[in-house]
């Protein structure tokens, strides 16, 4: 497959049996194991269609197959669309509805969809569009979509996508960067202000919790509304990619429920989406806990609901609302609040709320990063000091001294009019995962472009004139340096333009003719290491 590398449709009944479309497509007996419990665990008393989403790790040690081509497409995608190397999604589609004449007197059945690509509305919209012919149908119809989807074209960035699904065509966008779009829906986004109506008078201290990867535990009435909330979370800091574990749907039977549940030590950074009671007690000593009811698009403002002191908090049945005895760093926004109220007030559609939360969080996240952007960016050395004849000059350490002292002249006051204590919250990220992730990330694409000027500047030298003047001894190690230099472009996808690789190779070539037949036929013959 193209444009969905990885994608496996499964079909799982009650009883536990298993079809994988298409035939290749191969899960370990553990990750098997995981998402069938995951399926099955929380349908007690619920009838009708559901939609959710969950995600667990991959086998450790497991080879992964990748294709250049797609690596060229991931490469090219914001860092919140890439694809996870280390987790697979699971988009179910699960029906539930009496049947007498069959023994458990109910027919049960899900279609799973399981991917490594976080394209949460585009997946959601398929499994939507299939799901209810597909359990009316055999298995001939998964395999009629399986051939659908493989000619699906690839994601090009800041395209529209028109997908073919069984007599239909679905279109969603692509974006290239944090864009919001207002025509159509993106591949990855979800519906942010239903799933943030319940809690959205807390929305901007939820955003401070996710920015600075706290524990957070969303406790729901179903994996839908759990799920749903949990890919809002993660989202609200986007451009920002959050980089700790997420489960959308956790519980009881996941691999990982001891170490994330366990008392001998802090909870981790993760944030958990549960629906079972049993979670009320089990994480009572998580720092973060929202309590969430049915979501449903609200017919009249919704009440002001406080933040509650975690030991109020004793079951599932407790009330809706956030509980924690965490202080924001940041004043209230009270703009963006009236601003939901008064659509609320005024029946704007959820697709428009949905976009002013989208902007506000971007925004929001945006005045908080630009001044790490800056300040990163003056890390680079000065491209004067790139000098062919001499290794690529490192990057100057971080500083968290010398990037307090740059906030009071280019802090996030240049862009945000709120206020409050952005310089504690900068203290608190930059000892979070998110920070760590994001600075690993300008890292390594800043020594790349080290690397790509590096190049430039070699490909920009008489290099032939120069073996000249040298040794053989000294020219084959000219050779071979700059074979490896090639090689380390290609497989490091260094940003450098085709003519500038074309130029090195033709330098190459150029100096090996200059040289002894016998050094001349072993330096054509050796490739790079």
């Amino acid at each position: 497959m193209m444009v969905l590398p990885y994608l496996t449709l499964c079909c799982i009944g009650f009883d536990f049996c298993i079809v994988i479309y298409p035939p290749h497509s191969k899960l370990t007996d553990k990750e098997t194991t995981v998402y069938l419990l995951f399926i099955f665990s929380p349908y007690v008393g619920c009838l009708g269609d559901t939609q959710f989403c969950f995600r667990f790790r991959r086998s450790p040690g497991r080879k992964v197959s990748l294709c250049c081509f797609l690596d060229q497409l991931d490469r090219d995608l914001p860092i919140y669309l890439k694809k996870d190397t280390a987790y697979y999604y699971g988009y179910v589609y699960f029906r539930q509805v009496r049947d007498k004449s069959l023994k458990r007197g109910y027919f049960q059945k899900s279609l799973v969809l399981i991917s490594k690509l976080p394209y949460v509305h585009l997946f959601r919209t398929m499994l939507k569009q299939i799901a209810p012919e597909y359990f009316e149908k055999s298995e001939a119809f998964l395999e009629a979509v399986c051939n659908d989807v493989d000619r699906w074209p690839p994601p090009i960035p800041g395209k529209i996508l028109h997908l073919p699904i069984m007599g239909i065509i679905m279109k969603v966008n692509t974006p290239a960067d944090a864009q919001i779009s207002m025509a159509l829906p993106t591949v990855h986004e979800v519906d942010l202000f239903r799933c943030f109506c319940p809690v959205f008078f807390h929305i901007q201290m939820l955003w401070e919790l996710v920015l600075l990867g706290e524990p957070l535990v969303v406790m729901a009435p179903s994996p839908s509304e759990s799920s749903e909330t949990v890919l809002a979370l993660v989202s609200c800091i986007s451009p920002l990619k959050y980089c700790s574990d997420f489960r959308p749907y956790f519980t009881i039977h996941d691999s990982e429920f001891k170490e994330y549940t366990t008392r001998t030590q802090a909870p981790p950074s993760v944030i958990l989406g549960v629906t079972n009671p049993f979670f009320a007690k089990t994480l009572q000593h998580w720092p973060h806990i929202i309590r969430i009811g049915d979501i449903k698009l609200p017919g009249e403002v919704p009440k002001q609901v406080k933040v509650k002191k975690l030991k109020n908090l004793k079951t599932l049945d407790s009330k809706p609302g956030v509980y924690t005895s965490y202080k924001p760093y940041l004043n209230k926004d009270e703009e963006i609040v009236k601003q939901l109220q008064k659509g609320v007030q005024q029946k704007r559609p959820t697709e428009a709320q949905s976009v002013i939360l989208r902007r506000y969080f971007l925004e929001l996240t945006e005045s908080f990063i630009i001044p790490l952007e800056r300040y990163v960016a003056s890390l680079m050395p000065l491209q004067k000091c790139i000098s062919p004849w001499k290794s690529p000059p490192q990057l100057r350490q971080f500083s968290q001294d010398d990037f307090m002292k740059t906030l009071e002249k280019a802090g996030p006051q240049l862009t945000s009019g709120l206020k409050g204590d952005w310089i504690g919250l900068y203290r608190h990220f930059l000892k979070s995962p998110n920070f760590d992730g994001w600075f690993r990330s300008r890292q390594k694409e800043m020594t790349q472009k080290l690397e790509a000027l590096h190049l430039e500047a070699l490909c920009n030298e008489n290099l032939v004139f120069w073996s000249q003047k040298h040794t053989e001894v000294e020219t084959v190690d000219l050779v071979l340096k700059l074979k490896n230099k090639l090689l380390q472009a290609d497989r490091e996808h260094l940003p450098v333009k085709t003519d500038t690789l074309k130029k090195l190779e033709t330098h190459i070539n150029d100096i090996i003719l200059a040289l002894p037949d016998d050094l001349r036929d072993i330096l054509l013959k050796t490739g790079t290491t």
